[in-house]
């Protein structure tokens, strides 16, 4: 995610080049934002849309309490990807089915935020019936948007973004330097010194500068373009050059040409200045919407007529030429194609006749890389192939676009999208893997052994999810069998054909038996059988740790916390959610973090230290609410659950409420640093058990009930001990249940082995 947090931007790359004029358009373009929630900046392209939209978003800034963020759409291809594309900026999460843009709405009700839409010109629809559907449902959200079409909404103000200013001959003199007054000089100035240093605009070429800029109509891609061949040609050789173009252009014509006409023309010399590999190589690296590596590179383009050097070749010489984009991803460089440049190459693409031979390479270099990541992701690599996905999530979505979009392709997108099921899942994006899966199969695929993996990931880890809260809310939907009823283990599904050639390979079977293992001890849990749950999670973290794996290793972690917790272990469940928040992945994926930081609240409120417990919980909150809301959170809406009842009983309303707004104002960083009291300036909130608060809430009788179930005595069994009805006993347990706020009879038992020797009390 780019941008600085505390400047709360999000989403806008670093400019590696500097912003060029535009403080009119910038003065014009705050003012038609403060009167209006929804503004269009239009013009052709190249003209500057993106940057002076980002630009103003910096400013802007301090406007928006939530932030404001740009949603890049150029690199989509398929409408109803549109609020996908929202939802994964704004970082929230959709694990269910709902549809993205209810979502999307839900959490941006209550937001005072902007977005940047850009690039909306081949998605006007999808972006019109966002932009329309999120302006109506809330009342903080504005949204600017960049196209070359308006969105034609009620409401929408349009700015037309003006070319930069070029000089004409008379304005021009010999004493006072024009660049400063001109944005076009400048941005040719400055372009033109990037690649030649030490070039300037003065005296002796500010009439050829500014004639150039005249001709390009003031266009800053066009001038971009025109910059980068100082480095082979003089200013006078470039301008002599272009005005062959220009008379051909406009047909001789005193008449300017249109300006997409004019990029066109500036687009065009670029292309012929490449060799014809070059051009070849411009035209296949089209295919890709988002940014590339080289190795893609060679997989799209390598062939009969090009091999891999003369693509590494090709390359480099098209980033010489400022037609490709070189990024760097930590130590990865990647490459990029503006989007008129993308356009143009898939025009050459379309006169050879080869677009789908090119995306069919495309798509089969993303579906090894799928299968490949498949095989890896229970292993020391996630971290790598999480970022990875992130990178490439453009270009995946492309590949599987193609698959359901050309006929014969579906089953070829069924088997990419489910082997992505670790991502969808692990993403908390199951709502989109469902999307491409069932849309395959709607496209004609057959169901196979690959979607029947997929099925089962999802669906485990939304038992797990569905009973953990259920467990933790001292509820239990599932339970509607007798207590040692024989439990069915879950079936592993079946495994890639030929995966067991290698080591490697064995761990995706070893990743299968870790999420059966939680699964069953989840179920064992709300089953009230967490002794037997014990050993089963304690058995699947080892399994992780011997593979390197974080996260099937935080699931286990977090239902042996949770199993421990269930057997009124509560030091021990707080043991374990702090090992599950020392794992690096949980601290970078915030669902994860919010669960184990819940965990640990809900062991803590019952061990006593119930102000630790408030804080947590107001992070957890936090949290949920940055990126969407827990869609699992139990019960009705503002219904406590049990930990929460028993620490707001032990702190009471108010101070209950000032602790867990405390932890609301928590980073994330400084909520796990509290939750490992590692957190600096924080005093020490003391771990002492609070069991005489307690006390107080039970008579005699209740505590002389409870004593007998500390000795694992049953309802009868008390009856009897107490010579009172089987009925009365019933009710005095049901009644230390509720005043204690616990679930089970194994938290009674756990709560009245910490109070002191000798207070049982009398009947």
């Amino acid at each position: 995610m780019g941008g600085s947090e505390s400047r709360r931007t999000y989403g806008f790359p670093t400019e590696l080049t500097s912003f060029v004029g535009r403080r009119d358009e910038t003065t014009d373009v705050r003012r038609l934002l403060s009167v209006g929630r929804l503004l269009t900046l239009t013009g052709p392209g190249g003209v500057g849309k993106t940057r002076l939209a980002g630009h103003v978003a910096q400013q802007v800034v301090r406007a928006f309490p939530d932030g404001v963020w740009l949603v890049p759409l150029a690199t989509l291809q398929d409408e109803t990807f549109v609020p996908h594309a929202v939802i994964d900026t704004l970082g929230v999460r959709n694990e269910t089915v709902r549809p993205p843009l209810d979502v999307l709405v839900d959490y941006l009700r209550e937001r005072q935020t902007l977005i940047v839409l850009d690039n909306c010109e081949h998605l006007l629809r999808s972006c019109a019936v966002l932009a329309g559907t999120v302006l109506t449902a809330t009342e903080g959200v504005r949204i600017l948007a960049t196209s070359r079409h308006r969105l034609g909404l009620v409401g929408e103000r349009l700015f037309e973004v003006p070319p930069l200013p070029a000089p004409a001959p008379e304005e021009i003199t010999t004493d006072v330097s024009a660049t400063e007054r001109f944005p076009a000089l400048r941005l040719f100035a400055d372009r033109a010194a990037a690649v030649v240093p030490g070039f300037t605009v003065g005296a002796g070429n500010q009439h050829a500068v500014a004639k150039l800029c005249r001709r390009l109509d003031g266009l800053p891609l066009a001038i971009e373009l025109a910059a980068v061949r100082v480095r082979a040609l003089g200013v006078d050789q470039l301008v002599a050059r272009l005005d062959d173009r220009y008379q051909l252009l406009t047909g001789g014509s005193p008449v300017s040409a249109p300006r997409h006409r004019t990029l066109r023309s500036a687009v065009d010399w670029s292309h012929e200045l490449c060799t014809p590999q070059e051009q070849l190589v411009w035209a296949w690296l089209s295919v890709f919407v988002g940014s590339f590596d080289l190795a893609a590179a060679e997989a799209v383009c390598n062939g009969e007529r090009v091999d891999a050097t003369d693509v590494l070749d090709a390359v480099v010489g098209l980033v010489d030429k400022s037609v490709l984009v070189r990024e760097e991803y930590g130590a990865q460089v990647h490459y990029r194609l503006l989007v008129s440049l993308r356009d143009y190459g898939r025009e050459k693409l379309e006169d050879l006749g080869e677009v789908t031979a090119t995306r069919r390479r495309h798509r089969d270099h993303f579906a090894r890389l799928a299968a490949e990541f498949e095989r890896n992701w229970f292993g020391p690599d996630q971290e790598e192939i999480t970022e990875r996905l992130r990178n490439d999530r453009d270009d995946f979505r492309a590949a599987l676009d193609f698959c359901l979009t050309t006929p014969g392709e579906a089953q070829h997108g069924l088997r990419m999208a489910s082997s992505l099921w670790f991502h969808w899942v692990a993403g908390g994006t199951w709502g989109e893997g469902r999307h491409w899966m069932d849309g395959a199969l709607r496209a004609g695929a057959q169901p196979d052994v690959a979607l029947t993996r997929a099925m089962w990931g999802g669906a485990l880890m939304s038992l797990v999810h569905t009973r953990s809260a259920a467990v933790l809310a001292g509820a239990d939907p599932g339970r509607t069998a007798a207590a040692d009823e024989e439990l069915p283990v879950p079936t592993p599904p079946p495994v890639p054909s030929g995966v067991f050639g290698t080591g490697r390979p064995r761990s995706t079977m070893a990743g299968f038996i870790v999420l059966t293992r939680v699964e069953l001890a989840c179920t064992l849990v709300s089953r009230g059988r967490a002794q037997e749950a014990i050993p089963l999670c304690t058995e699947a973290v080892a399994l992780c740790a011997e593979h390197g794996e974080q996260w099937a290793r935080a699931w286990a972690l977090r239902t042996l916390a949770l199993a421990h917790w269930s057997a009124g272990q509560y030091d021990s469940a707080a043991e374990h959610a702090c090992a599950c928040l020392r794992l690096p992945y949980t601290g970078r994926q915030h669902q994860s973090l919010a669960r184990s930081l819940d965990l640990l609240a809900a062991a803590e409120a019952l061990a006593g230290r119930a102000e630790r417990a408030a804080v947590l919980r107001g992070a957890v909150h936090r949290i949920w609410r940055d990126i969407g809301g827990n869609p699992l959170e139990w019960g009705e809406p503002g219904r406590l659950r049990t930990p929460e009842r028993h620490a707001r009983r032990v702190l009471g309303d108010h101070a209950y409420e000032l602790a867990h707004r405390r932890g609301a104002e928590l980073t994330r960083d400084e909520a796990v640093a509290y939750a490992l009291g590692e957190l600096r300036g924080e005093s020490a909130v003391s771990r002492a058990p609070v069991a005489a608060a307690d006390e107080a809430l039970l008579t005699p009788r209740e505590l002389q009930v409870a004593a007998l179930i500390a000795e694992g005595r049953t309802n009868k069994q008390i009856a009897d001990t107490l010579v009172i009805a089987r009925r009365t006993a019933e009710g005095h347990v049901e009644r230390i249940l509720v005043k204690l706020g616990f679930g089970n009879r194994s938290q009674v038992a756990a709560w009245f082995s910490t109070r002191r020797p000798g207070d049982g009390g009398e009947a």
